[in-house]
């Protein structure tokens, strides 16, 4: 494809709104970077005469190739080993999103906490939530991509709105707090400390591995600050080769990354409520780590 190539700029121009659907309707990194190279194909073969609203086409194409595969992933999950998990991305927006509510916009929206109760919802309900809560899409518009009228995507919203805010558990947004939590809860970690992993653990945290059967994680969610403090150290008591840990910014928060020899071999984000962790999520399918570096 030629860079100058008039077709390709519009394409990328909306690019990373694309990918934003696809990934918060999906859950999957990989999943997304399928569905915006297929709304490319899409593109570059369609008849643009008739297009008068490039980004309008581009999201109605991107949302549907979405919801068939979210439709087949559902399917898939009922057959997965452990816990599943929304995979983990890198979210350093950089100077591309300078205004800071538009950036506590994107990170709420993105975050493993949201996406995990977005999981819950149908996937029309989805659909609705991600183009309306995320990107501010009109009613109308919103009409036009999924092909129903105003009145049903009205009503849509709203069931999706409740029940996101019925699941959605009441975690800590203070970023700072959230980056002072996540340093000590490395330093305990590392350090072998019982009593130090206690003291920052609420009591009925929770631990949700996700491996896909493909590496070694809990198949069951961890339950209660002594079994996940435990779990936690009994890990880290067995060091991988030539390890290396970040502090690296996932789904809008901070999170440690684990690698060995280089490569990516887990991510774990806490989430946390009254300065205490009361979630833990880890990743370790080697599948769902391939988004994490920025």
């Amino acid at each position: 494809m030629n860079a100058t190539d008039p077709l390709l700029d519009v394409f990328e121009e909306h690019r990373a709104t694309l990918g934003g659907v696809a990934y918060r309707m999906l859950g999957r990194f990989a999943d997304a970077e399928d569905v915006v190279q297929e709304a490319w194909l899409r593109w570059s073969a369609a008849d643009r005469e008739d297009v008068h609203d490039p980004r309008g086409y581009l999201v109605r194409v991107t949302t549907r190739l979405a919801l068939d595969r979210l439709r087949l992933a559902h399917t898939r999950r009922e057959t997965y080993v452990g816990p599943w998990l929304p995979e983990p991305v890198a979210t350093d927006f950089g100077t591309t999103v300078p205004d800071t509510a538009e950036r506590a916009v994107l990170a709420d929206t993105v975050s493993l906490a949201l996406l995990v109760v977005l999981e819950s919802l149908s996937p029309l309900e989805r659909a609705v939530f991600v183009l309306r809560e995320a990107f501010g899409f009109p009613y109308a518009d919103i009409a036009e991509v999924l092909d129903r009228s105003e009145a049903a995507v009205r009503q849509l919203a709203g069931r999706a709105r409740r029940h996101v805010a019925e699941r959605r558990p009441r975690f800590d947004v203070d970023a700072a707090r959230r980056r002072e939590l996540t340093d000590r809860f490395l330093a305990a970690a590392t350090g072998g400390s019982v009593e130090d992993m206690l003291a920052l653990l609420a009591p009925g945290v929770r631990l949700v591995g996700d491996s896909g059967g493909k590496a070694k994680a809990p198949l069951r969610v961890l339950e209660s600050a002594d079994k996940v403090a435990r779990f936690l150290l009994g890990v880290a008591a067995k060091p991988l080769p030539d390890p290396e840990l970040r502090i690296v910014e996932v789904n809008g928060g901070p999170a440690v990354l684990v690698l060995s020899r280089g490569v990516p071999d887990s991510v774990v984000s806490v989430e946390t409520t009254d300065g205490l962790i009361t979630e833990i999520h880890v990743m370790r399918n080697p599948d769902k780590l391939t988004g994490v570096l920025p």
